[in-house]
């Protein structure tokens, strides 16, 4: 597994979206802030500390923004907008993957539905069925 993405639509069709690896702004900017505001202190003392932690969370929040790991900004904008009202969607970027497992892993699921995979028409066919059973 490389990536996960959940996408949440609430009834009124408001969307919350969880994404596994991209950095998180708020996080990203308070670890910017931590360590740049430590070393500005060790060079310029308070007015260093205060310093560094200002340019260091700035810094930490626009790479956030900025870095996009796994899978694509885009195909997270595409689900959000591809999910039903009431549902949720998961999205899973993996490689290396043992159809027959994932197959089995899939009857687990039953009632849910498929909205995109890259496989082959057969192994498509196969998960369809698993979700159906």
């Amino acid at each position: 597994l490389e990536d996960a993405v959940i996408v949440v639509k609430d009834d009124d069709g408001k969307t919350v979206v969880r994404v596994t690896i991209d950095p998180q702004p708020g996080r990203s900017a308070m670890t910017g802030g931590m360590w740049t505001g430590l070393f500005g202190l060790l060079l310029g003392g308070p007015v260093g500390w205060a310093a560094g932690a200002a340019i260091g969370a700035g810094a930490g929040a626009l790479t956030a923004k900025v870095v996009d790991l796994g899978i694509s900004d885009e195909w997270v904008g595409w689900f959000r907008e591809a999910v039903k009202p009431g549902t949720a969607t998961v999205a899973i970027l993996a490689s290396e993957i043992v159809e027959d497992h994932l197959v089995k892993e899939v009857h687990r699921f039953a009632g849910a539905e498929l909205v995109y995979a890259n496989f082959d028409d057969e192994m498509m066919a196969r998960l369809r069925d698993a979700l159906i059973e």
